[in-house]
């Protein structure tokens, strides 16, 4: 009997790139030989983990997506003849994934948490491209800082941990159910493979919205436990702040002005007026310093309504306006600091999974 695990979407230069060999013919077909024809696990751990040990395994790539059935006909002597398609799936993203080091026995039972890591990372995103779309991608992009905003390091509450499920309520959660929406599509396909937190998912949803709307490349690392409830009301940055207040609160979460100043440019996205809201460049940083609110004037429905006050604000203030400046006239510095700052965002308040022994 043969159980087959469904499709992963892939391309075939993903298959081609996989540790076992294979030439693709020029229908695009790649055929994965295994070894003896039988899937091999060096670590007993990762072998109990997956369900079974010497089964065979046929993987198929099309161009489309992969394929892939298990011969359930000889399971080991204390395996269950059952193997769930969970278990098959991360059969098959070992094979697939580039660069997996799965099958070689020099390698420690350490090197192969992380290199299961890296696949959850990579079946992630390839669920997350499956719902994520430009004109999505501010929202989800937004559950991030809303999630993350409401760490206090005066008492180290709040932070990246998925409690905004139990926030969508609050005045300042408007909109956000729709992204959450969103998510909950690839949730229910990634957890087919194993199970992802809120906290993780939404911090790697938010840098695949970036790149969406082709900004920088933003690795995040998973591993963030999820909330049981609401963090304490009050703790997100209001928008009606000058730039006092908002370097202040910051400072509170562990954020300088130019870290403030950096994720701000996350506005280059969405509809509050800044460029192209499916274009995540600086242009948010240059409109700043043109302040089109200021030329209108209070009655030029249009530029009234460009920005927040707190994006205002920013251009008002010399020590903000030093890093708008900087970042208006360049976007591979916006780029590398809005990087770095979006992973220290994810990371702010998380609780971790405890390593394992």
């Amino acid at each position: 009997m043969a159980l087959s695990c469904g499709s992963i979407s892939t391309s075939s230069s993903l298959c081609c790139l996989s540790p076992i060999a294979c030439t693709p013919p020029a229908s695009l077909a790649c055929h994965f030989p295994l070894r003896g024809g039988y899937l091999q696990l060096e670590s007993r751990h990762l072998a109990s983990s997956l369900g079974f040990r010497n089964r065979k395994l046929s993987a198929n790539c099309y161009g489309s997506g992969i394929r892939a059935s298990l011969d359930n006909s000889s399971p080991g002597p204390d395996e269950d003849k059952n193997v769930s398609r969970r278990q098959a799936l991360l059969a098959v993203l070992a094979f697939t994934i580039p660069g997996s080091q799965v099958f070689q026995p020099q390698r420690f039972p350490q090197a192969l948490a992380v290199e299961d890591e890296q696949m959850k990372i990579e079946l992630i995103q390839r669920e997350l491209k499956k719902v994520l779309s430009k004109g999505k991608s501010a929202g989800v992009l937004r559950l991030s800082f809303h999630d993350a905003g409401t760490f206090d390091s005066s008492d180290n509450s709040g932070g990246m941990n998925g409690s905004l499920l139990f926030e969508l309520e609050r005045p300042e959660s408007a909109g956000l159910q729709r992204p959450i929406k969103v998510l909950q599509k690839a949730k229910k396909e990634i957890e087919l493979a194993f199970p992802v937190s809120w906290a993780d998912l939404i911090a790697v949803a938010g840098a695949a919205a970036v790149l969406e709307c082709d900004g920088p490349v933003i690795p995040v690392r998973l591993g963030r436990l999820d909330a049981s409830g609401p963090d304490p009301e009050g703790k997100m940055p209001e928008e009606t702040l000058t730039a006092s207040e908002l370097k202040r609160t910051f400072q509170s979460k562990g954020f300088s002005t130019q870290e403030m100043v950096a994720l701000s440019g996350a506005h280059t996205i969405g509809n509050k007026g800044f460029g192209n809201p499916n274009l995540f460049d600086n242009s948010y940083f240059q409109i700043l310093l043109q302040k089109p609110w200021k030329i209108g004037g209070p009655d030029d429905g249009m530029t009234s309504m460009i920005g927040l006050a707190t994006d205002r604000a920013l251009a008002d203030d010399e020590e903000c306006l030093e890093w708008v400046r900087v970042y208006a006239a360049d976007q591979g510095r916006f780029f590398t600091d809005f990087s770095a700052v979006y992973t220290k965002l994810v990371n702010t308040g998380a609780r971790w999974t405890p390593p394992q022994a």
